[in-house]
């Protein structure tokens, strides 16, 4: 560290009975009270120096007291000292408040030539502000005097050496560099308050030079330096405040502490660099959550899940676990931000939409995003720009990988927040449907998430199972998922009919040799007249001829001799299963049936009920049991 010495007189001040005076021949004739420090002083050697003295003495006569003084007495008697030509060490941690303490008491080239602050500038620039060490502990000391060192220009001129010091190449690095992926300067600068380091980012960014992902790496350390431990219980201060005016040794009040933490974490967010990858879409949530927790602004919110979502592939489910602390929810998590989260993931997928190659289908999904008129809104009603390169952001494809990868995500997420009782269904069912259909490629995670809600809400209606089981495709759960299905009693049994058929029908296509299913018009007529005449005024009834006609397609796949009897008898135990389950609730499943089917005027019956007669049908008389399962319509049919 650089330093200066001023003066050449040996040091003869001492302290008498709390008064501290310079031992010379001629007596004191000037007494100035500084900070409850008596001096007892010459009115030559400091009167020819600061014009501020000489207006007071003018005035008040030889008692002179200073209150407020910047950098307090000691800085004073430095300065009374270099008045009487007494050696004094200047360096980087002193300078501000020798500075601050000569511009006050007006020791400047007008009062006499060589004075104390000219000295002081002159040192500044030609050695502290050429070197990073000390040029960063001049800008750290100007937060205890920062009105006075704006006045005085000593905090711009730091802030813009810092910052050219940052992107110059010729700029020796220091003996311990970080041994982190953040870049050299990242943990220096991080030592400073909020204000100082939001301004050298600023200036940082404005030159070009440094890479966004580096100004990312900077945030990052930054946050992790301040911003507060974020737990599922709730807030954790850390004891140092990175602000200016803070009070190492006061009581901060909790709520002002917060106020503070909020507007840093604000800062933060305005200082995201526009790239797509210049942070990881871990610590934007990261950001999200204590944004959450500190009830930052709207816009500084609605940024960060814009974000989030153009790099929703990236993040992990304990990411994107944000505690709620709503007073209107009584959610653990805050799910509503995650279905902000998926919309504007909606937006990005029909903003540049996948190359039909790379769909998981042929066509083009009828549910998703770019073809759901119900996804499109406007980007500028629910998303705020901080500059106009905010929405100039790459829009990279949503790839085949990428939305599966979401919808892996999803899933794992609605299995964790389908464990909380007061979770709504409305809510989940909405999550649950804001991911396109071909983001499932199979359904066992939707399985365990409508599994976990089922468990975790005993009390459910028949009604509201039967809505929670309609984002299921049974078609697409592997064997294993489908066997656990079959054991559940939680599940509807309309459900449980849908496995087992499905399952018994895929075993027979892979026992045949085939593996799809015939088109519509391969089925036979009277298969074909069931889903022509098949009609239902309401939602359940609707659910159920969708269902039912996804039995009748998949079995048509099959040929004759998949529904042999060795085919059956392969489905045996599974049929069993059923059978017992049927056999307890068959009283109120004939008298649900009754109901439900008298309403569709006499046409199909229930797939629950075919399959119950499909059950007892003997294993000898398998032409019976295709006319008890699949019952002729109006018309003959010829094969």
């Amino acid at each position: 560290m650089k330093f200066m010495k001023l003066g050449t007189r040996p040091d003869t001040f001492f302290t008498a009975d709390s008064v501290r005076s310079v031992c010379t021949e001629v007596a004191t004739d000037l007494q100035i009270l500084v900070d409850n420090c008596l001096y007892h002083l010459h009115k030559f050697p400091l009167l020819s120096k600061c014009m501020l003295l000489q207006a007071l003495c003018a005035d008040a006569g030889d008692v002179v007291e200073l209150p407020g003084f910047p950098g307090g007495a000691e800085a004073f008697e430095a300065c009374a000292k270099f008045c009487y030509g007494i050696t004094i060490t200047v360096s980087a941690r002193n300078l501000v408040p020798l500075r601050c303490a000569a511009a006050h008491l007006g020791m400047s080239e007008a009062a006499d030539r060589g004075n104390l602050a000219a000295k002081l500038d002159a040192f500044l620039a030609s050695c502290l502000l050429r070197r990073w060490k000390d040029a960063l502990g001049v800008l750290h000391s100007t937060r205890h005097y920062a009105p006075l060192c704006e006045d005085l220009g000593l905090t711009s001129r730091c802030v813009d050496t810092v910052a050219a010091l940052i992107v110059s190449p010729d700029t020796a690095l220091p003996a311990k560099s970080s041994t982190s992926a953040s870049p050299w300067w990242a943990h220096d600068i991080a030592e400073l308050g909020v204000d100082l380091f939001w301004r050298i980012m600023v200036a940082v960014k404005a030159t070009g030079a440094v890479h966004e992902k580096t100004v990312g790496d900077a945030l990052k350390a930054y946050a992790r330096r301040w911003l507060p431990n974020v737990a599922k219980d709730g807030l954790s201060l850390s004891a140092d405040q990175p602000f200016d005016d803070h009070d190492a040794g006061s009581d901060a009040d909790v709520k002002q502490v917060t106020t503070r933490h909020r507007l840093l974490l604000e800062k933060i967010v305005s200082l995201l660099p526009a790239e797509r990858d210049a942070v990881s879409c871990g610590f934007l949530l990261k950001l999200l959550k204590a944004a959450n927790i500190l009830s930052a602004s709207a816009a500084s919110k609605a940024e960060l899940v814009r974000r989030v979502a153009w790099q929703l592939e990236e993040t992990s489910v304990a990411d994107l676990l944000v505690p709620s602390l709503s007073c209107v929810s009584e959610t653990l998590y805050d799910v509503d931000a995650v279905s902000a989260i998926l919309d504007e993931f909606a937006l990005r997928c029909a903003a540049v939409p996948p190359a039909p190659a790379l769909a998981l289908s042929g066509s083009p999904d009828d549910d998703s995003p770019a073809h759901s008129g119900g996804h499109r809104r406007s980007r500028s009603a629910e998303s705020v720009s901080f500059d106009g390169t905010r929405r100039s952001l790459s829009a990279a494809p949503v790839s085949r990988g990428a939305l599966v990868q979401v919808g892996k995500l999803v899933d794992g997420f609605l299995i964790q927040v389908a464990k909380d009782p007061n979770m709504p269904l409305d809510k989940l069912l909405a999550i649950a449907e804001a991911v396109p259909d071909s983001a499932r490629p199979e359904h066992d995670g939707m399985y365990k998430v409508v599994d976990t809600y089922l468990k975790a809400h005993p009390e459910m209606s028949k009604s509201a199972r039967k809505r929670l089981c309609r984002v299921l495709n049974c078609r697409k759960l592997s064997e294993k998922a489908c066997t656990h299905a079959a054991m559940n009693e939680l599940l509807p049994l309309r459900v449980v009919v849908q496995v087992l058929f499905f399952e018994h029908a895929r075993a027979a296509v892979l026992a045949s040799g085939g593996g799809h299913a015939v088109a519509a018009a391969d089925l036979p007529s009277n298969i074909r007249a069931l889903l022509s005449n098949k009609s239902g005024s309401s939602e359940d009834e609707e659910a159920d001829r969708v269902d039912e006609q996804r039995l009748q397609a998949l079995a048509a796949g099959a040929s004759g001799d998949d529904w042999s009897v060795e085919g059956l008898r392969r489905a045996a135990s599974k049929i069993a299963t059923l059978r017992m389950k049927l056999a307890e609730d068959e009283d109120y499943e004939d008298r649900d049936a009754a109901d439900e089917f008298a309403r569709k005027a006499g046409l199909a019956r229930s797939a629950s009920l075919r399959f119950r007669e499909f059950c007892a049908i003997p294993a000898g008389k398998p032409k019976r049991m295709l006319s008890k399962l699949w019952p002729l319509g109006r018309s003959g049919v010829s094969h």
